[in-house]
């Protein structure tokens, strides 16, 4: 497995190796040890989650506020995303940045997003499912989110306005200003 940390101190990339052949392929997507060496620290994964979208969806930014403050590994089996994550730690150099990357099924590649980020993805293929392994069960009281359009995170979903899908829990959530300080 490859991993490349991105610029945003703890999010990394995560490129599992893979088997191909006349049959078809084989990769190994989770291995704990492997994975805690490449990261540098030990995780415990508790809960995993499952989403199809069409293309348009945005779902996101999402996060859950401390101490249910969750830590996922994502990856998409079918189609393609872009995937975001936002630095919400107030004491990091990056704070209020954000990094994004496409996923996809042919591509293969997983985000780890620590602790302390919000997360989102948007929907490039007809369809996607998306797969994510969290650290921390899901706490609706701490559920909490950023807009996905604030402009001073600036972030390019790759879909045009007027193919936009968002839920009505994410078209009225409050840029990061307001809601973070």
């Amino acid at each position: 497995m490859k991993v490349t940390e991105t610029y945003l101190k703890g999010c990394f990339i995560i490129e599992p190796q893979i088997h191909e052949d006349s049959r078809g392929y084989f990769m190994e997507s989770f291995n704990k040890q492997k994975f805690e060496t490449a990261i540098g620290r030990e995780i415990s994964f508790v809960q995993d989650n499952e989403a199809l979208s069409s293309y348009g969806v945005i779902r996101g930014l999402h996060f859950q506020k401390e101490p249910y403050a969750q830590a996922k590994l994502v990856r998409v089996m079918e189609g393609k995303v872009l995937d975001v994550a936002v630095d919400l730690r107030k004491d990091s150099a990056t704070y209020g940045k954000h990094f994004s990357i496409e996923l996809s099924a042919s591509n293969k590649k997983q985000l780890f997003v620590p602790r302390g980020f919000a997360h989102g993805y948007s929907v490039l293929s007809k369809t996607a499912l998306f797969f994510y392994k969290c650290d921390q069960v899901y706490h609706p009281q701490s559920d909490c989110g950023i807009a996905y359009n604030d402009p001073c995170l600036g972030i390019d979903w790759k879909i045009g306005e007027e193919h936009q899908v968002l839920s009505i829990k994410d078209q009225k959530q409050q840029p990061l200003a307001s809601l973070l300080g």
